[in-house]
This record gives C-alpha cells, sequence and structure tokens, in this order.
C-alpha cells in the first residue's frame, strides 16, 4: 500500500442571529516515499507542509489572518511518524487488502488568454485517481522539459479519489506543442497524455468587410434617394 491518508473533518455550528456551518479538514498521508500534511476551512486550504524544503507553508491570502505557529513544521513530521505506524498496524489487521484503483483524467490549458510571445502558465490537471501517487512530466516539441515546473499538493475529492495539478511557465510560439503525460499504478504499462499546441486565431477580416460595403450600400441608397427626391420636385 504506497499510500494511506486519514481525512478529518470537524463541524462547528457559528450563531449569529442566523446558523451558519462550517468544516475544517485536515489530511494526513504517508508512505515510504509519499507525504502529505494539510488543513483547511470550507474547503479552501489554509496550510500544508512542504517536506522538500522544510517549512510550512500558509496558502491563505493576507486578508483571511494566515495561520502559523512555532513548531509548525516539526508537528507535522511528527504526525507522519504516527501515519506511518498506524499504516502498518492497519495492514497487518486487514491481512494487507487489495486496494481500489482508479484510472486518473487529465486536461490541459493555458493560466492566461493566450498571447504569441508574452509568458504564460500551462496547468495540467489530473483528477479522479486513487491512490496517490501520480507522475505528471512535460514535453515541448517531444523534448523532455525539467525546469519551471511546479506541482500542487494531492488533495481529496468528495468522492474519496484525489486531484492535483501540475503548472508550466512559458512562452507561446506559434507552432510550439505541449504536452502533459501522467503516470499512476491503475494504468501499468500505459500512459495518460494530453497535448496543447500554440494556435493564436488571427483577427477575421470578414466582418470588416461586410460592414465596409454596408456602409457604402447605404450611402449609395441615400444619394439615389436624394436624386429621385430632387427630380421628384423639379416635376411638380
Amino acid at each position: 500500500m504506497d499510500l494511506f491518508g486519514f481525512l478529518l473533518i470537524f463541524t462547528v455550528i457559528v450563531s449569529n442571529g442566523a446558523q451558519a456551518e462550517h468544516k475544517d479538514f485536515g489530511f494526513v498521508g504517508c508512505s515510504d516515499m509519499e507525504k502529505e500534511f494539510l488543513f483547511g476551512f470550507d474547503g479552501e486550504e489554509l496550510f500544508h507542509l512542504d517536506f522538500i524544503r522544510k517549512e510550512g507553508v500558509a496558502t491563505a491570502p493576507d486578508f483571511a489572518d494566515p495561520l502559523s505557529f512555532p513548531g509548525f513544521y516539526e508537528a507535522g513530521v511528527a504526525q507522519m511518524e504516527v501515519c506511518k505506524q498506524n499504516l502498518a498496524t492497519y495492514i497487518r489487521a486487514y491481512n494487507s487488502p487489495q486496494e481500489q484503483l482508479d484510472p486518473p483524467v487529465t486536461s490541459i490549458y493555458s493560466k492566461d488568454v493566450v498571447v504569441l510571445d508574452k509568458k504564460n502558465t500551462l496547468i495540467c490537471h489530473v483528477t479522479g485517481f486513487f491512490p496517490p501517487p501520480v507522475n505528471v512530466s512535460w514535453t515541448k516539441n517531444n523534448d523532455i522539459v525539467l525546469e519551471e515546473i511546479s506541482f500542487s499538493q494531492y488533495r481529496e475529492n468528495s468522492d474519496g479519489t484525489f486531484n492535483m495539478f501540475s503548472a508550466l511557465k512559458f512562452t507561446p510560439a506559434e507552432g510550439d506543442i505541449y504536452s502533459c503525460t501522467v503516470k499512476h499504478r491503475s494504468i501499468q504499462g500505459q500512459t495518460n497524455t494530453k497535448t496543447w499546441e500554440v494556435d493564436v486565431e488571427l483577427p477575421s477580416v470578414g466582418p470588416a468587410v461586410f460592414c465596409g460595403v454596408g456602409l457604402v450600400l447605404g450611402l449609395l441608397g441615400v444619394a439615389a434617394g436624394t436624386f429621385f427626391l430632387i427630380k421628384g420636385n423639379n416635376c411638380n
């Protein structure tokens, strides 16, 4: 079992004339290769641990009063050890049950409207998979890309599967082709690849031509009408 997670949900009722329900949530995941520790509120992440940089990361915006405290990272590291012990206990207790495997669904899109030679970001969204991890890689014109790439935390969907994002910073150039390839245990021996091509549409000249022709015909109609009106008055 590569990853085992605990999802903790706490419901708090806040009353001020009317009742509103809010949900705190936390996720702790661990294996020999993966570590995950995050907390959130009402579906929005408040903070997570970055085990590569060895620090806690508050992700709430400044106006939301980001949460942090002394020993932030160290407390999460201790939870990882508890998670591993619990994982080993559950595996023995349930006699290493066969895991449910759900394949990932992948989509790729640009963060902003594409403008040639203007920096942008490609997003590769991977969702619906279980269990983590997934491996995400990028190519540009069939060449592997290793720089300007970032990865999000794993986040749980309402159905118990997971989703994550990978982002690639790039500068669009006409004809460039990018791809995002996802590997997961549920599709062993196969890959899930989505491609994205830089294709900026040029402004169409059709509307301008039609407007121009319409304006000319309109002016001709006005001129013709004026001509016949004057002729009619002369006849009278």
